[in-house]
């Protein structure tokens, strides 16, 4: 059986990250596209103004909630038990721990949400002592409605969390599409009908779609809920292990919410705006995260909580590095991309109607702050993962807690001189060190071999994402002396011009590296260029090798 595993989780574990992150991607992307096209959508009706300061504001205290009690706590702590059970054959039991996991869930935050409803006032005063009267209390309405959006997604939380240890990701990747649908048709039609607490409305429907998108698949796979005891909570040794493993990645997942309450609280006493603003860039850098870095550790977590559940350290490790080294293979050049066209993808995004010259401008400059930070930011979901996968969950919360402290202490220090621009340069060196303690301690776990692979390909990476900024520079400028920088068009085809290059050098320049991430991508290129069946389908069998 114990070789069997190791089988498993060694080679074939590989095609099936790589198998489960593209799916992931996929609907990551769509999900992604749908969030520019909500923000565009945002932006042009409302502008860098106040109604979308409220508004986001507003989402401070549900997300706290939701972040804080559910999402990393509850994937860390549930899934490695879950997966545990699965893998020892007791799918009874895993059955009936699902189910008291979800009961005791909602109950918690429900309860918290009304503590938090009554207490709005209070909370939402300390959280933006730059807003006036007015928009003070246009934010206490909208977290009122929004603290339903955290008692609905918590049962997604619950709920994905099954499906991703039977490795079904589908319907759980595609359920973020349904929330950004559902943040719409607050934005186009509630908004028109009841004002502005149509948005509020709009992310409850999202919430309520996302559920729904969940609770179809569970269903599917035979997930009932049966005999509903208070003792499935109170009794259930593995409840109590999953509720017991939360609380220490509940205060990790509270230095982070501490992080982005922070940033809420300073941008609240700068320049209307700035919230927004802020908020935007974050958006758009956040395309590189859900693209490679949250999908291939998603698809990572169960392979390695199974691997550690069997005892497979040798497994554990190659798992551990290779997707490693694939997330840093796709994300450093793209974030290289993302920097030097940072002006040309915050017009095409954001420019038009109520967002000005002015508010383009800051958003790309704090974009771009930002993405200097994205290879760190991408690679942060995985290695966290490594440590909940060996039921670790504290040493995560030590290191983000001392990456937060010197967050706030930069902060403190820059905001009257750099304004927004300090709380992005803060931002920035909190993930970077952040992600480097955790590589220096979570490298332990691999071996010697492995370690020195990754380090030869993050200096491959580095050297080949030099080439592309160069080339990616030289061409938007080029292109931007050639088309017509004032119209949209001219701008969209320096970004497509620019990005394509950019990336046909990194590709290039991996290529003489000998990098088999190259041979895959080299590999689906050519088939696509020449499409005989016999080339397709010997190509085709060395990306499933791959």
């Amino acid at each position: 059986m114990k070789d069997l595993l190791r089988k498993c989780f060694s080679g074939s574990s590989q095609r099936s990250i790589a198998g489960a992150a593209l799916v992931v991607a996929f609907f990551g992307v769509a999900s992604r596209i749908l969030g520019v096209v909500r923000d565009r959508i945002l932006a042009a009706q409302f502008g860098a103004g106040d109604v979308l300061d409220t508004y986001y504001a507003a989402f401070r205290l549900p997300d706290t909630l939701f972040e804080l009690v559910v999402a990393g706590a509850l994937g860390a702590a549930f899934i490695p038990i879950f997966s545990g059970l699965l893998v020892a054959d007791e799918k009874e039991r895993a059955w009936r721990a699902a189910q008291g996991v979800l009961l005791a869930v909602i109950g918690t935050v429900g309860v918290i949400a009304v503590a938090l409803w009554i207490c709005a006032p209070l909370f939402v005063r300390g959280i933006v002592p730059g807003f006036d009267t007015e928009k003070l209390t246009t934010t206490i309405t909208l977290t009122r409605i929004m603290l339903l959006s955290p008692i609905l997604l918590s049962v997604s939380a619950v709920l994905g969390g099954v499906l991703v240890s039977f490795q079904r990701f589908i319907y759980n990747a595609a359920a973020p599409i349904l929330y950004n649908i559902g943040i719409m048709i607050g934005a186009k039609v509630f908004v028109p009908l009841i004002g502005t607490t149509g948005l509020a409305w709009g992310v409850v429907c999202g919430a309520v779609l996302h559920a729904c998108m969940h609770l179809i698949d569970v269903h599917r796979i035979g997930f009932r809920l049966r005999n509903v005891r208070i003792t499935d909570v109170s009794h259930n040794r593995d409840v109590i292990k999953t509720m017991t493993l939360m609380v220490p990645r509940m205060f990790s997942s509270a230095s982070n919410q501490v992080s982005l309450l922070l940033v809420t609280f300073f941008a609240s006493t700068l320049a209307a705006g700035s919230i927004t603003i802020f908020t935007f860039a974050n958006n758009v850098q956040s395309v590189v995260l859900g693209l490679f870095g949250i999908p291939f550790a998603v698809a990572a977590f169960p392979v390695l909580s199974g691997a550690f559940a069997s005892g497979d350290a040798e497994g554990f490790g190659d798992v551990l590095s290779r997707t490693l080294r694939r997330i840093l293979y796709y994300a450093v050049p793209l974030s290289a991309i993302f920097f030097v066209l940072r002006e040309q993808i915050v017009r095409i995004v954001y420019g038009a109607g109520h967002f000005s010259l002015a508010d383009t401008q800051t958003t790309y400059q704090v974009l771009g702050i930002m993405c200097v930070s994205l290879f760190a930011q991408s690679i942060i979901p995985l290695l966290a993962r490594g440590f909940y996968a060996m039921y670790n969950t504290k040493t995560p919360f030590y290191i983000a807690l001392a990456s937060q402290t010197i967050n706030v202490l930069i902060i403190m220090a820059l905001i009257r001189q750099w304004e927004i621009y300090a709380i992005a340069f803060a931002f920035t060196i909190t993930s970077i060190m952040n992600a480097s303690l955790l590589f220096g301690y979570l490298h332990r776990s691999i071996s010697d071999d492995q370690y020195r692979t990754t380090l030869r390909a993050i200096l491959q990476i580095a050297t080949a994402t030099v080439g592309v900024i160069i080339v990616t520079v030289f061409t938007r400028n080029f292109l931007g002396e050639v088309l017509p920088r004032q119209y949209v068009l001219g701008v969209f085809g320096q970004l497509v011009g620019a990005g394509i290059v950019g990336i046909g050098a990194y590709l290039f320049v991996t290529g003489i590296f000998g990098m088999r991430e190259f041979e895959t991508v080299r590999k689906k290129i050519i088939i696509r260029i020449f499409s005989k069946p016999d080339v397709a389908s010997e190509a085709q069998k060395i990306s499933v090798a791959q």
